[in-house]
């Protein structure tokens, strides 16, 4: 199994201890670990989660799906079930880095059952339109004595595109680019997205019957909505036409007019809705969280705590504007130095979720390192703050997050302005905070480490 390794610079033990805390609980949600701890084969029974299925009643076994983690999801399964798989397929950003080794160190030489293909995130690409061909060939294929493994993570609704009729990739381009720039949160975004695809909002589980549908999940969504995690393609869909019409006007967004038009003609009855909760395509579904943000911010609780600090998670579920919700974390910060509440220095408060930007100027950034530039803003002495984005790509730039401390800001004026042009990326590559990781395979969205106290004579470190 891959090791997770953060580039960054860590002049103090509390720099080390954001880093190491970062680093722990990313590698606690690489799909591969978390799968192989899921998924069991025991004779002809597959054990997934707390569910088990008789692979006597199935003459086939296929795995679709995609996403961030899909490859390491999908190397776990080829390990598993091996020969077993007679189909499969996967879309990810990154389909040539698959492989993974099991905990010995060894690969698998049961592998190379499932396809991995090429598809692009945050915006959808011709690739990954002709990828996802191939998805809609195995489900085509499936019959009620099928069972499907659905491989479905966070970063899926863009890599799998599967325009629906009269809608053009261009279209879904342009409506993607639009919505991200917008500030609206996943939920909204996908209310709209699942109503221009085929396989998103339950589309996929519609495909697959009357096969037995089982879906395998890393969740990037705050409160593991079955139906936004990578739109929802096995689950209910809770949101309509009309949901995703609010969200346009909501945002005032300027969409292609074939966008708006078959929205509006959803919205009238014209088109049919997305299957919903109680529609017999889902009567075989079964769905299964292995992995999310909790996940990850309990691993990175329990390594604040094996370094000698007090540590709690404040939430795994906040959202919001980042620099305001940085704001919150700061003040956090400055109440347990200040009062002991609600922990006594040396101390760690995490948090996860995912916050969000709305998008002012040309500048380059992304949630997780406006975070930390408004937060270092607000920083005394006595604290370090760090974050990242799950995937090693935060907000579509090439770097993870950042870590910042009460000296990364020297002029107020000019880290505002940078905020304000949406430009915290190059502001803090000068200044040495940046955090590196290159893409890790996994996604369960923002993470948050904010380390106060740490000093050599206040935790012990390694």
């Amino acid at each position: 199994m891959r090791d997770v390794t953060l580039d960054a610079d860590a002049p103090t033990p509390a720099h080390e201890t954001a880093l190491a805390c970062l680093r722990d609980a990313v590698e606690a949600v690489l799909p591969y670990r978390v799968v192989r701890d899921s998924v069991s084969l025991d004779g002809e029974t597959l054990t997934v989660a707390d569910e088990s299925y008789d692979l006597g009643g199935f003459d086939r076994i296929v795995v679709v799906g995609g996403g961030k983690a899909a490859n390491g999801v999908a190397d776990a399964l080829e390990a598993v079930l091996g020969e077993r798989i007679d189909a499969g397929a996967v879309v990810t950003p990154n389909p040539e880095d698959s492989g993974e080794s099991s905990e010995s160190g060894e690969s698998s030489d049961d592998g190379g059952r499932i396809e991995r293909l090429p598809g692009d995130h945050p915006v959808p690409s011709q690739r990954g339109v002709e990828s996802s061909r191939r998805l809609v060939e195995i489900l085509d294929a499936a019959d009620e004595r099928t069972l499907v493994l659905a491989a479905i993570t966070g970063g899926g609704s863009a890599v799998i595109p599967t325009p629906a009729e009269g809608i053009s990739l261009s279209d879904l381009r342009t409506t993607t680019d639009e919505l991200l720039r917008s500030g609206a949160d996943i939920s909204e975004l996908n209310a709209v997205r699942k109503h221009l695809s085929t396989l998103k909002g339950g589309g996929l589980a519609e495909r697959a019957a009357p096969a037995t549908v089982v879906g395998l999940m890393l969740s990037d969504v705050v409160g593991n909505d079955l139906g936004v995690i990578a739109s929802g393609p096995t689950a209910p869909d809770e949101t309509t036409y009309d949901d995703a019409l609010s969200v346009l006007d909501r945002y005032d967004l300027s969409v292609p007019e074939s966008v708006r038009d078959r929205l509006e003609r959803g919205a009238a009855g014209e088109v049919p809705e997305t299957p919903t909760r109680g529609d017999a395509v889902f009567e075989r579904v079964h769905n299964h969280i292995l992995a999310d943000g909790h996940t990850a911010l309990s691993a990175a609780r329990d390594a604040a705590r094996e370094r000698g600090y007090d540590a709690l998670v404040l939430s795994s579920r906040v959202r919001g504007e980042a620099r305001e919700a940085a704001k919150t974390h700061a003040a956090v910060a400055e109440e347990a130095a200040a009062t002991g509440d609600p922990l006594s220095p040396p101390a760690v408060v995490l948090s996860g979720g995912e916050c969000t930007v709305t998008v002012r100027g040309d500048g380059e950034g992304g949630p997780n390192l406006e975070f930390c530039l408004s937060a270092a803003r607000e920083l005394d002495a006595r604290a370090v703050v760090a974050a990242l984005d799950s995937d090693g790509e935060d907000g579509g730039t090439t770097v993870a997050g950042a870590i910042v401390d009460d000296e990364t800001v020297e002029s107020g004026d000019e880290a505002a302005a940078a905020l304000a042009e949406n430009d915290a990326l190059p502001y803090l590559r000068d200044r040495g905070a940046l955090i590196r990781t290159g893409p890790t395979g996994t996604n369960v969205n923002d993470l948050r480490v904010v380390v106060v106290g740490g000093g050599a004579d206040d935790a012990g470190g390694d």
